[in-house]
Order: C-alpha cells, then sequence, then structure tokens
C-alpha cells in the first residue's frame, strides 16, 4: 500500500516541488516524478512540479511501496568502512547517502554498496537487509549493518533493550550552558505532515541527554557544539528534541531556525560520532567516526570558541 503524505501550503508562491522537498524527507527530484506520474494533488487536482502553491492548500503525495527487494544489486559505491568480521559490517556513513532503497531511490543507497557482503534474509523482502538502526540521508557517522541472520536478531535485541550507545555532535543555535541537560518528551508523528515528528501528548516516550563542547560568537548568532545520547531511538528523535529545546541545529531545513537559507551548509549539522555495541563473537566494541570534512571546516571558519568543556569525554 502506498504511503500518504499530507500537508497544508504555508509558503504562497513557492513552487510545489522545492516546498515538498523542504518539509518531507523526499529529494526534490523524486517529487518531480511523483507529480509527472500524477501522485501529487493539490485541493484533489494533480499538479506538474512548477506548481505555485498557494496558503491553505492542501497538498497530498502518494509514495508508492519501495521497489521488490529482488532488484537489489551491488554497486561500486565507495563507503568507509570501519570495521568487519563474520557478523558486522561497522562504516562511517558519508551524508547524502541514503541507507536503504525506497521510492526515488531505488539504487545507490548504503544497502547497495554493501548487500554483496549481507546473507541476512531479515528486511530483505523490505529491501533492507542487515539494517539494524538508520541515519538520516544528511547525517553523517558510524553505523552498524548485520551481516547474517543471527547478528540481525542478537543487534535488534541490544537496540531494543537500549543496550546500543550511541553518541552524536551536533551545533546547534543557542546556548544550553555549561551543565548537561536532558529532554524527556514524547514524539509522536505529525498529523498534517507524516514525514515530520513532534512533541505531543500521547507520543512515544522519548529521553535525549546533552552537554555543551563549545560555543561559537554572539548574541543571535551564538552558536554551541553539543555532545548528545538518546536514550531512546525514535525518528529523528535529536533534531525534534533539541528544536522543542530552542537549540535547533544549525543547517536542519525541516526542524531548524526559521529564515535560516540552511545557515550556509548544504545539510544539518549532526554526526553520529560514537556508537558501542556487543557483537556476537567478538564481544564488547566501540566505533568513532571522526568529525565530517565539511562539519570540520564549517566549525573551524566560526572561529576559536568563546568556551570549551568536554563532559561525557574527549572529542577527536
Amino acid at each position: 500500500m502506498a504511503e500518504r503524505i499530507e500537508l497544508q501550503a504555508d509558503a504562497p508562491g513557492q513552487r510545489v516541488d522545492r516546498f515538498l522537498a523542504e518539509r518531507t524527507q523526499l529529494s526534490r527530484s523524486a517529487i518531480q516524478r511523483l507529480a509527472r506520474e500524477g501522485r501529487v494533488t493539490v485541493n484533489g487536482a494533480a499538479v506538474e512540479p512548477a506548481y505555485k502553491v498557494r496558503t491553505g492548500e492542501a497538498l497530498v503525495v502518494e509514495v508508492p511501496d519501495a521497489e521488490p527487494a529482488l532488484s537489489l544489486r551491488g554497486e561500486d559505491i565507495p563507503v568507509d568502512v570501519l570495521y568487519e568480521d563474520d557478523d558486522a559490517l561497522v562504516v562511517n556513513k558519508p551524508a547524502g547517502l541514503v541507507v536503504h532503497p525506497a521510492h526515488g531511490h531505488p539504487s545507490g543507497t548504503l544497502v547497495n554498496a554493501v548487500v554483496g557482503k549481507i546473507t541476512a534474509d531479515t528486511g530483505r523482502a523490505a529491501a533492507r537487509p542487515g539494517i539494524v538502526h538508520r541515519l538520516d540521508k544528511d547525517t553523517s557517522g558510524v553505523m552498524i549493518i548485520a551481516k547474517n541472520d543471527v547478528a540481525q536478531l542478537a543487534l535488534a535485541r541490544q537496540l531494543q533493550g537500549r543496550r546500543f550507545e550511541k553518541e552524536y555532535l551536533a551545533l546547534v543555535w543557542g546556548d544550553p550552558g555549561d551543565q548537561p541537560a536532558v529532554v524527556e518528551a514524547p514524539i509522536t508523528r505529525d498529523t498534517v505532515d507524516r514525514r515530520r515528528m513532534v512533541v505531543r501528548a500521547g507520543g512515544r516516550e522519548s529521553t535525549t541527554r546533552f552537554a555543551r563542547i563549545a560555543t561559537y560568537g554572539g548574541g543571535t548568532e551564538r552558536r554551541a557544539l553539543l555532545h548528545v545520547k538518546p536514550v531512546t531511538g525514535r525518528t529523528h528523535q535529536i533534531r525534534v528534541h533539541l528544536a522543542f529545546a530552542r537549540l535547533p541545529i544549525v543547517g536542519d531545513p525541516v526542524y531548524g531556525r526559521k529564515g535560516a537559507d540552511r545557515d550556509g551548509l548544504d545539510r544539518q549539522f549532526l554526526h553520529a560520532w560514537r556508537l558501542s555495541v556487543n557483537l556476537p563473537h567478538a564481544g564488547p566494541k566501540t566505533f568513532t567516526a571522526p568529525l565530517a570534512d565539511d562539519l570540520r571546516a564549517y566549525l573551524a571558519a566560526l572561529g576559536t570558541p568563546t568556551a570549551t568543556a568536554a563532559p561525557f569525554g574527549d572529542v577527536r
């Protein structure tokens, strides 16, 4: 069954393909293809990608299911492998790489890059063999992939039991102060835009801990580099919780600061820095991915930080 995304227009005069790309996890090219297939409607009528939306119009996108898993094929996509054994593959996922095939991304994904190494049947029917957890397309950093069904089950149980320890680096607008903080707020899907998540009573229990590492600039341009530890693993959790705490991630096109035009970045400043797991045969392991080059360059351009601390350990 196709997924149905419903939104209400609030940016008069903007092209419908751009409007939808900024508010969903679909690429602009994917939305253009869907529109040409008659799957993008405004007030019930199919529209072309160049259609200019008007305030209050009801937009609907019908997203077909991913292509059958039988279409999965290995592709020569360079991926930085941090570790590999018979059970697992740990990679440093670059920003811009989608994790698994879906409509609009039938190939060119992380799964396509590593499918030749995976024998796991779990998730294969949904074109997600070996995938235990995910990172957003524009989030870089450490990811672990199960190579067989035994490993996939073991890792999935750790994830469900909150025995995965995931640590992120995020640059946000604002300054949380020099004391570690926590956001405990339920997360659920936005009833208007099904690709967005919101904090709302009745949502799933969600907890995110964070602490300041450094600050840059001052006034309305003050930014803080945070060390973030999600306790739970909800969709977009870190991005939603930090925005809820009035610390939106720099460059986030969905939950970020309004009118910031991505803040000079091509993606959100969010990096999966470190992951600690217990592998089926190798035992406890911790894997670290250095801060991605584009994010490191962005920090360097901000100049010398005005305050520093590393409450959870040194960031390298």
